[in-house]
C-alpha cells in the first residue's frame, strides 16, 4: 500500500496577530521546514500546500517536497485538502493528512501511522484519547475529500465514514499540540524548559 503524507500549509495564520506560525521557529528553523523534513524521513512521497508558489513559505520547503499551491485558500482547510489530494499521483492509495502546526509531532510518529495503517480512516490521538492528527484516508474516499468545503477540514469526511475509523494513540500530546496564537507558542516554548 503507498502512502503521500499531504500537510497542510496554506492557512492565513490569522489568529497570531500579523506574524507567520508556519515561520515560528521550532529546534532553531522554521516550524513548516522541521515539519517537511519529519515527514521526509517517514520515506513517504510528501506534498504541501501553501497560499501560492511564489510565498514565502515554498521557500521554506526542501527540494524533495511537492509544493502545491491553494488558490482559494482563505475559505480555509477544505481549500487544502481539495487542492492536495487533486495533486497526489494515481498510484498512491492514502493519504495523510496533517496540519503544519503540530510542532510535537515526530517523524517517529507519522512512520508509526503509516507502518499501521491497513485501509479505512487511521486517526491518531493524544495519549488521553482526544482525537487529533495526523489522519489516513484510503483513495476510495478521494473524491469525498475533494468536495469538502469551509474551515472544518475532513471532519464530514470522517463523521459519514465512522465504520471505517480506527484510532492510535500517539505519546502525550502529540496529536494534538495545535499552536494558532502568540500565546500558546510562548506557553509550548515554556514548557520545554
Amino acid at each position: 500500500m503507498r502512502l503521500a503524507i499531504l500537510i497542510l500549509a496554506a492557512g492565513q495564520s490569522s489568529r497570531m496577530r500579523g506574524a507567520d506560525k508556519m515561520q515560528e521557529p521550532v529546534g532553531g528553523a522554521p516550524l513548516l521546514a522541521v515539519m517537511a523534513q519529519r515527514a521526509l524521513a517517514s520515506g513517504l512521497p510528501v506534498f504541501v500546500t501553501v497560499p501560492a508558489l511564489s510565498h514565502p513559505r515554498a521557500r521554506l520547503l526542501p527540494e524533495a517536497v511537492d509544493a502545491v499551491p491553494v488558490p482559494d485558500a482563505q475559505e480555509g482547510m477544505a481549500a487544502s485538502i481539495r487542492a492536495g489530494i487533486g495533486a497526489l499521483p494515481d498510484d498512491v492509495d492514502g493519504a495523510m493528512i496533517l496540519p503544519a502546526d503540530l510542532p510535537d509531532l515526530t517523524a517517529h510518529d507519522l512512520a508509526d501511522m503509516a507502518q499501521r495503517y491497513r485501509g479505512g480512516i487511521l486517526r491518531a490521538t493524544a495519549q488521553d484519547g482526544t482525537p487529533g492528527h495526523p489522519v489516513i484516508f484510503p483513495r476510495a474516499l478521494f473524491a469525498e475529500l475533494q468536495n469538502v468545503t469551509g474551515d472544518e477540514g475532513a471532519r464530514s469526511v470522517i463523521t459519514a465514514h465512522r465504520d471505517l475509523l480506527e484510532l492510535i494513540a500517539l505519546p502525550a500530546s502529540h496529536a494534538t499540540t495545535d499552536l494558532d496564537t502568540p500565546e500558546a507558542w510562548a506557553e509550548w516554548r515554556s514548557g520545554r524548559g
